[in-house]
């Protein structure tokens, strides 16, 4: 399972949501379990909750993606930076052909993206 966590899902691990504290439990529990968090959208779940940059780049079983060339012309054709590197991290890529899958606590903003979504709203 590889899961790409998008601004609103981490600043909601930050508040005690029970499904991102247990999808956080999970990826560092489960060998075959992937939690990714895109660089961009790290910076502005932390402008939403001061502190969750450094809170969740410490947890051994997340991995925070840097902006790479291809990441960079995935973000300047979009609005906002991070939802623009939580897609583009979501595509398939080598080491995840399947991609990933988009967990957030506000699944209305991606309607109509490419990308599989999964509700953090209990």
């Amino acid at each position: 399972m590889r899961i790409v966590l998008d601004e609103t899902a981490m600043a909601a691990a930050g508040t005690g949501n029970i499904l991102a504290s247990r999808l956080i439990h999970r990826a560092h529990a489960e060998a075959d379990w992937y939690l990714y968090a895109p660089a961009c959208a790290l910076v502005e779940a932390d402008r939403a909750r001061p502190g969750t940059a450094e809170h969740l780049a410490a947890l051994p079983g997340i991995t925070v993606l840097d902006l790479d060339l291809p990441g960079v012309l995935a973000v300047a054709r979009e609005a906002t930076w991070g939802r623009a590197h939580a897609q583009h991290a979501a595509q398939p890529t080598p080491d995840r052909p399947e991609g990933a899958i988009v967990a957030t606590t506000m699944p209305g903003r991606w309607k109509g993206a490419a990308v599989r979504v999964l509700d953090l709203n209990p």
